[in-house]
């Protein structure tokens, strides 16, 4: 009796530590958009789960927003006012590093801020002198918002970056894809507050064949636009060129 106890303890022991061992580490990713009813034109999530149920990381990605700030650039010039403490007012200009000189205060880094930005890292440095200090910014003088368009497009050039501009409409304004553009590969380079080069490829010709412009990206200043030869366009390249009329054979 006491062999058939112990042969059932043992039994389910080791379906216990079964259950408890954890399973091989599976790795899944999703990718959800969302509609473009919450004013953006989607947002890419991308899921990673590894190890056992409950161990997971996610990192959201923005598409696009639709009203993107301006954020100030080197040589741009605006004017810094106190209503309360005039002789503080400035006209300053960003300097080639991106910092500018402020009374008092000293050099700040500035480059790629917005202006509410801005306006909260001018409170906080005047903030050690003055007590809640009330500050205006005005942009006075900055780049005007522009795109490029290179590649296998009827005009290629730069263009002024006026309202809300998707990739399609800016092929659109470059005089519209060649006959030798690869419609399904526009490549869309993005030039990120740090300085880094991302780079988005997207398949136009299977958006407007679905005739659903919803994920059309919206572009914003400084994007570069390149349409790449399709892979017909570079074959005829190597094409033998045809002769037409009889040909004559020495003697």
């Amino acid at each position: 009796m006491n062999y058939r106890r112990s042969v059932l303890c043992m039994t389910i022991f080791v379906l216990l530590a079964a259950i408890a061992t954890p399973q091989t580490t599976k790795t899944s990713r999703s990718t959800t958009i969302a509609p473009a009813s919450t004013g953006q034109l989607g947002t890419q999530a991308v899921v990673e789960t590894t190890g056992p149920a409950g161990t997971s990381r996610t990192t959201t990605t923005p598409f696009e927003t639709r009203h993107p700030r301006y954020r100030i650039r080197n040589g741009d010039v605006f004017t810094v006012t106190f209503p309360h403490v005039p002789a503080f007012n400035q006209t300053l200009t960003v300097q080639p590093d991106g910092y500018v000189t402020l009374q008092i205060v000293g050099d700040l880094y500035v480059q790629n801020l917005t202006v509410p930005e801005l306006t909260d890292a001018l409170v906080s440095a005047y903030g050690k002198t003055l007590r809640e200090p009330a500050i205006t910014i005005e942009l006075k003088d900055f780049e005007k918002p522009y795109f490029m368009a290179t590649g296998e497009v009827g005009h290629p050039g730069k263009y002024d970056l006026r309202g809300t501009t998707t990739v399609a409409q800016a092929i659109a304004i470059a005089g519209g894809f060649t006959a030798d553009a690869k419609h399904s590969q526009v490549l869309l380079f993005r030039t990120t507050a740090e300085d880094w080069t991302e780079v988005r490829e997207i398949n136009l010709k299977n958006m407007l064949a679905k005739k659903n412009l919803e994920e059309d990206l919206l572009l914003q200043p400084g994007d570069l636009l390149f349409i790449p030869k399709s892979a017909l366009s570079k074959l005829r390249l190597f094409t033998p060129r045809l002769t037409i009329g009889p040909s004559v054979r020495p003697f």
